[in-house]
């Protein structure tokens, strides 16, 4: 094999990867995918304590796809080609060190499938090589881009359980992460569990841009892209993964024998992540035609969908048919692709027993890498725990000297939930592991109108996409409670930006919103008598306490004793501190009553 043509495999994956040293001078890495439909490349920033964040400060992609420009039988790339994408990995390299000063051994260039199948591969690799000294081309054995793939999915979420695909323009891969598992109970062998889920993965010759020729075509390899063809190859990684992971066998036997019951459709079943510009797609595709759109602006963050909806290929492929106007986050390539989308798409839903949740993820290739190039317990750890702001411009970061008063903050918050509540099943700031979030803009824009803060709440959640752990539904929730944390008396600008925000909690769970406005409620009586970060936890305990019990019928009542100390309500109407709760009733919480009793601290 030439010396130009380096391949990376699960066994060699660490000795091609930079290193990554905490005491390190420089924590900039600039990455580029030569992916099959496009070439991307962006620079990040991996100092610590944020390294996990993955924090992305350049990007920019290339309109250049390496396998359209793979012609004739042998597969070769023109002169042109060659030379187009020598000169556009030169500019990278110099955006990379002359203009942000990433040092030249953290610069990482990578090729997937259309470089794997190319006669001239090593043509290419020389011009590149001869345009930019220094810089290596690794090309990824199809067990790493699988690897790197689900990676860098999983990398936006604190925790995952489910199948991972990636689809890109020449291949689909497919694998299984269960994290909460595998640091649980570690490999023996010392195996990291991702590098494991990569040698079980699978690998099929099904991207889109591949297979949207082999769709049009009419020659014998044509022929291998029968929809059967495609699901026998889906069925048969499934199968694999299954008979690997447990865990995943169960939840496709238990989802089997529970589909027939329209009761369990959306409880039991398996949960999938999506990446790659083919699924992201199909994603874009479904945001436009859902019936309700509960997303109030273009996101390109990861959401979630239920299986009910992910399996409207019909609808989809239609919709791509009739509509003229331009589709957020699809581009006119992409759109021509979408019938082999779909064939992907279908093959998957005919395979799984029965999909619960579909969750797009905007991570990929290059997020997977810098995953890799982590330590595990970094890569592992809750990237909500990192002390970044994430809530909007003008939240604090909790300051070092109170942290250790935060778990006395959540606790006061949680105690005025019912005890015999599972506080850490709702669909809440606490549920989803929010709530040091949250607390960080409990007492941020103390100095700014009520009103304005409750708006600000809102646009927060939608102006941060990319922080890694929170989806859609958790930004919905944060900026929810917080808008009601400070009464939700919205403008009307904002007003519709309110309703959507809330039509998407209610599409994950209809008790969400009551317990968004119920949290943001408490927190407003709590922040009524403690008017800043508590400094002590008596700070906060010595001031107010919590008592709730609650019946449950038809209707829940709910009722909340508020106990304070005289001293802390000295100048302090009583009647403020229930003020916070009218808002829940003008909410219309259709079977639900709150009534609060304020009594002194004992």
């Amino acid at each position: 094999m030439d010396a130009l043509v380096d391949v990376v495999t699960l066994d060699n994956l660490h000795e091609k990867l930079p290193r990554w040293d905490p005491a390190a001078p420089n924590h900039l890495y600039a990455l580029v995918d030569m992916g099959s439909n496009g070439i991307r490349f962006s620079i990040s920033d991996l100092s610590p304590p944020q390294a996990r964040l993955l924090k992305c400060i350049y990007r920019e992609r290339a309109a250049i796809s390496l396998f359209d420009a793979l012609s004739g039988p042998s597969l070769l790339f023109s002169d042109d080609t060659i030379r187009l994408v020598s000169q556009t990995l030169a500019r990278f390299q110099s955006i990379a060190v002359d203009d942000y000063g990433v040092p030249p051994n953290q610069i990482m260039v990578f090729a997937t499938e259309a470089m794997r199948r190319a006669q001239n591969a090593v043509a290419m690799l020389q011009a590149i090589r001869t345009s930019s000294p220094g810089l290596s081309v690794f090309i990824l054995a199809p067990a790493v881009e699988t690897l790197l793939g689900a990676v860098g999915a999983r990398s936006g979420f604190a925790d995952v359980k489910g199948l991972f695909l990636d689809l890109g323009g020449g291949s689909v891969q497919m694998t299984y992460l269960d994290s909460v598992a595998a640091r649980s109970a570690p490999r023996e062998d010392g195996v990291a569990h991702e590098v494991a889920a990569a040698r079980a993965g699978q690998s099929m010759p099904y991207g889109a841009a591949r297979l949207i020729k082999l769709l049009d075509g009419d020659d014998a390899e044509a022929q291998g892209a029968h929809p059967s063809q495609i699901r026998g190859a889906m069925n048969e990684s499934f199968k694999a993964l299954c008979a690997q992971y447990p865990s995943l066998a169960a939840d496709a036997v238990d989802a089997k024998h529970h589909q027939e019951a329209e009761k369990d459709k959306d409880a039991r079943g398996v949960d999938i992540y999506l990446c790659g510009g083919g699924f992201r797609g199909y994603g874009s595709m479904l945001k436009h035609n859902h019936p309700v759109n509960p997303y109030p602006v273009p996101s390109i963050g990861s959401f979630v969908v239920s299986g009910r909806l992910f399996r409207r290929t019909k609808d989809m492929l239609k919709l791509n048919k009739s509509i003229d106007e331009k589709i957020f986050g699809m581009s006119k390539r992409r759109r021509t692709q979408f019938p082999a989308i779909v064939a992907v798409v279908e093959a998957l839903i005919d395979v799984v027993p029965h999909i619960r949740s579909v969750t797009f993820c905007a991570g990929g290739n290059r997020e997977g890498a810098l995953m890799m190039i982590l330590p595990p317990t970094i890569r592992d750890s809750n990237p909500l725990s990192i002390p970044v702001d994430v809530v909007g411009p003008s939240s604090p970061m909790i300051p070092d000297a109170y942290a250790a008063t935060l778990p006395v903050v959540l606790d006061t918050l949680r105690s005025a939930f019912p005890p015999d509540l599972d506080l850490a099943m709702t669909t809440s700031v606490f549920g989803l592991q929010l709530g040091e979030l949250y607390a960080r803009g409990i007492w941020a824009r103390l100095g700014e109108d009520p009103d304005l803060n409750a708006s600000a709440a809102l646009h927060g959640a939608v102006s941060f996409p990319d922080s890694p752990g929170l989806t859609h539904l958790g930004r919905a929730v944060l900026g929810v409670t917080l808008c009601a944390r400070w009464g939700a008396n919205v403008a009307p600008v904002d007003q519709q930006l309110h309703k959507n925000l809330r039509s998407l909690m209610d599409t994950a769970d209809p008790e969400a919103t009551f317990w968004a406005d119920y949290t943001g409620a408490v927190t407003a009586a709590v922040v009524t008598l403690v008017r800043t970060w508590p400094k002590t936890p008596g700070a906060i305990r010595d001031r107010i306490r919590f008592r709730a019990t609650a019946e449950h019928g038809k209707k829940l009542k709910l009722t909340l004793e508020i106990l304070i100390a005289k001293s802390a309500a000295k100048g302090i109407h009583t009647d403020s501190l229930a003020d916070p709760f009218k808002m829940i009733k003008k909410q219309k919480h259709d079977g639900k009553k709150v009534t609060v009793i304020v009594n002194p601290l004992p």
